[in-house]
């Protein structure tokens, strides 16, 4: 009878310890001891910091500026140091009918800046733009390696650069996405010795045949046409899907002794590649500009195609190369780490050469890197890359994106925009 009732009361134990009331009021009292003890997660000054940037949507604000009166930031030739000034902006004039732009701006190492440009962009219900653009440049000690493809890294010169330009530019959009038109023209420039103390002034080391123009001024009269189709889903912001194609060729007429003229075709090809909901971009770029001159004419030093720099070989100091003709490919993975900020990892290759016939994949130089993309209003408002090439490493904080969007027009066949 004992053993029984020992085994009965032996069951009861068992079955009360397996009554959910019971275990759920144990799992509960672990919970709240456990609960009692934790500590709230610690969060890095560095992400508290991005977090308090991004909240407090400084980005948008500096872009957005106040009744058309804003900073402008970058936007200088690469080298020139850190640029800025005011901005007048407004595409709201005359119900939307007119767009007026004008700035000024001053870097860190003397350069200079002017701009003003005019646009009329719904003529014959906006399929006609008509644009005016004049600009003025001071740029005090521009990079010059001297021409080839060849030419050693230590011989490292500079000059001074002053060009003022005038532009007209007619487009007609037939159809969403596709785009022609035609521009004319006129520029004065001066080439003068470079102030930057650190390297000989390159009219001392390069004689006029090795860099035609060194030794006289050239005026010129420049006419163009172009041709566009472009169906990125943001042709104004940081694409994400679609592709540009972009084609333009341009005369250069010499207007003072026509040796120095030539013919300039430029083409590029824009793609964008997403995937995961457009949270991963592979953008590609492939771009070339190829001149040709008459008889035994030549091109400017100043004018010619050049690579180098945190737009194309990012691996290389700017104005690292220059010839007749170039190329240069770009391909970029860009994700997204949070909204307003996207990394990337990229890699670039490209060459000068003297002749049309050596456009081809040999003998290219190459870099790679990773970097920052800082974002406003789906635009890039500044970017941070960090390149490696067999030269060494080159950090660029730049502020626009390196895929931008081609301005069309002649005026694109200066040096440095």
């Amino acid at each position: 009878m004992q053993r029984y009732l020992a085994s009965l009361l032996f069951l009861a134990a068992v079955l009360h310890a397996q009554d959910p009331g019971s275990r759920t009021a144990v799992i509960e009292k672990e919970r709240d001891a456990k609960a009692a003890k934790l500590e709230p997660d610690e969060v890095s000054p560095a992400e508290k910091r991005l977090r308090m940037f991004k909240e407090g949507k400084y980005l948008e604000r500096l872009a957005a500026g106040y009744n058309g009166l804003r900073v402008k930031i970058g936007n200088m030739v690469t080298g020139g140091g850190f640029a800025i000034g005011p901005e007048y902006f407004r595409e709201d004039l005359l119900r939307g009918r007119l767009t007026t732009r004008a700035s000024a701006q001053f870097s860190t190492r003397g350069y200079q800046k002017y701009e003003a440009q005019a646009i009329l962009p719904r003529l014959a219900n906006g399929k006609i733009s008509l644009e005016g653009i004049g600009s003025h440049r001071n740029y005090a000690s521009l990079q010059y390696y001297g021409t080839g493809p060849q030419r050693p890294k230590d011989l490292r010169t500079n000059y001074r650069l002053e060009d003022t330009s005038v532009d007209g530019i007619l487009a007609v959009e037939p159809r969403r996405g596709v785009k022609f038109g035609a521009s004319l023209g006129y520029l004065w420039t001066n080439v003068g010795p470079g102030n930057d103390k650190r390297f000989a002034s390159a009219e001392t080391v390069f004689s006029p045949s090795v860099a035609p123009g060194i030794d006289e001024q050239a005026n010129f009269l420049r006419n163009g046409f172009f041709a566009q189709y472009d169906n990125r889903d943001d042709p104004l912001g940081m694409a994400k899907s679609g592709g540009n194609y972009v084609v333009q060729y341009s005369w250069f007429h010499d207007q003072r002794n026509d040796r120095l003229g030539f013919r300039r075709l430029d083409i590029e090809l824009q793609k964008f590649i997403p995937f995961l909901n457009k949270t991963r971009v592979i953008a590609l770029r492939a771009k070339t500009t190829l001149t040709a001159t008459d008889d035994d004419g030549q091109i400017p030093f100043y004018l010619q195609p050049i690579l180098g720099g945190s737009d194309d070989l990012r691996g290389y100091r700017f104005f690292r190369f220059s010839d007749r003709n170039s190329m240069v490919m770009n391909a970029e993975y860009r994700w997204e780490i949070f909204s307003g900020l996207d990394g990337a990892i990229f890699a670039d290759a490209g060459k000068v050469f003297p002749r049309r016939g050596m456009l081809n994949f040999h003998d290219l130089e190459s870099s790679a890197g990773f970097g920052l993309r800082f974002n406003a209003h789906n635009a890039t408002f500044m970017r941070l890359d960090v390149a490696f090439s067999q030269e060494g490493v080159q950090l660029w904080i730049k502020f626009n994106d390196i895929f931008l969007s081609r301005r069309f027009g002649t005026s694109t066949g200066q040096p440095v925009y």
